[in-house]
């Protein structure tokens, strides 16, 4: 004889479930994040009053915990219309800088290309560190509402977690080591750690910063002494194009939906071409021991350094040049024009 009392089942949470019914299907490249974006669940608050961590078109539960500090609440503080691409692209573009890279490849060479190489590896761990530390840091801030550009930034650390390693692997591989730090994030690359604002951060991260990286890998095939450092500097290139694309989408989105920021993002723009431009290529500025590094590489060895100064300058134009592209992409370009920015006179500096 059972003696236990009837208990009757509860389930009225069955009653308290998101919209039901909403089915997604996979398209050409499996079911990705675009492909959810569907009723409910892909309508984005121009605000967010999610403090509590719940999943975006989950039913709300009145007594939920406020688990979060979000500061980064309005759209527009942090969208950009291709998120989701972005995302994407990051899975499926991972690798390995274990065994993705041909290291077998890499035989001895001259003191003075290894030095130079050890010197540029030790220069983009510091900025690489920045380059994750700070997005990271800011993550955590933003609404779960607006968890596609949320993954976008993950999937950033984890591609400079990997930047790091390669090139600390690089520097250790052929007999070097790590060299002198650069003092490169006692500059323009550390003060991003110090931005108010999260468009701030990007576009003196994304924009600014990491765009002048990008221009820095894809010189990797002329800098790069064999198979290995050539691959290494363009995957880490193909990974940089997306830090930046973020950055250039999120201005985009900016210029089209808050005109009252135009002025701000001007400012910040400004102060990144007046600082970045202090270094580069010029024997006084902080970045010069990497110019220097650069210019050998590209040379071929110490003797061959005045050609490989001038192929470095005409890469400092073209780094310009891609720079203003990214901006004028954004809906900034008229600063080129109205004699706001100093970046045309510096390019014609170098012609």
């Amino acid at each position: 004889m059972n003696d236990a009392p009837d208990l009757e089942l509860d389930t009225a949470w069955m009653e308290r479930m998101g919209e039901w019914g909403t089915t997604a299907q996979p398209g050409k490249r499996g079911l990705t994040l675009e492909d959810i974006r569907i009723g409910r669940y892909g309508e984005l608050p121009e605000e967010s009053d999610n403090m509590s961590g719940r999943p975006r078109g989950a039913a709300e539960r009145p007594e939920a915990f406020r688990i979060g500090g979000y500061t980064v609440r309005s759209k527009r503080e942090i969208w950009l219309e291709n998120a989701t691409f972005l995302y994407e692209e990051a899975l499926q573009r991972q690798w390995s800088s274990a065994t993705d890279i041909p290291w077998e490849t890499i035989e001895p060479l001259p003191d003075d290309l290894e030095e130079a190489e050890c010197a540029l590896c030790t220069f983009f761990n510091e900025v690489e560190f920045v380059a994750g530390d700070v997005p990271a840091r800011w993550v955590a801030n933003i609404s779960p509402d607006f968890f596609e550009a949320r993954n976008v930034l993950l999937a950033q650390v984890q591609d400079e977690a990997r930047h790091m390693d390669v090139f600390r692997k690089r520097a250790l591989a052929n007999g070097g080591g790590l060299t002198r730090v650069t003092g490169a994030t006692s500059g323009f690359v550390g003060s991003i750690d110090l931005s108010r604002d999260f468009t701030e951060m990007s576009s003196r991260m994304h924009v600014s910063g990491e765009g002048a990286v990008l221009s820095m890998f894809r010189m990797g095939e002329l800098v790069g002494q064999n198979p290995a450092e050539k691959r290494m500097y363009r995957l880490c290139a193909q990974d940089e194009a997306r830090h930046v694309a973020f950055g250039i989408m999120h201005l985009r989105y900016l210029h089209a939906t808050a005109p009252d920021r135009h002025e701000e993002i001007e400012a910040y723009l400004d102060e990144a071409e007046n600082l970045s431009l202090t270094g580069g290529t010029n024997p006084a500025g902080p970045q010069a021991e990497t110019s220097e590094a650069l210019a050998i590489l590209l040379g071929g060895g110490k003797q061959h350094y005045d050609e490989g100064f001038r192929i470095l300058l005409a890469i400092r134009k073209r780094q310009l040049k891609e720079y203003m592209q990214r901006v004028k992409s954004a809906g900034f370009g008229e600063r080129f024009e109205n004699g706001r920015s100093p970046v045309p006179g510096r390019i014609a500096a170098l012609s």
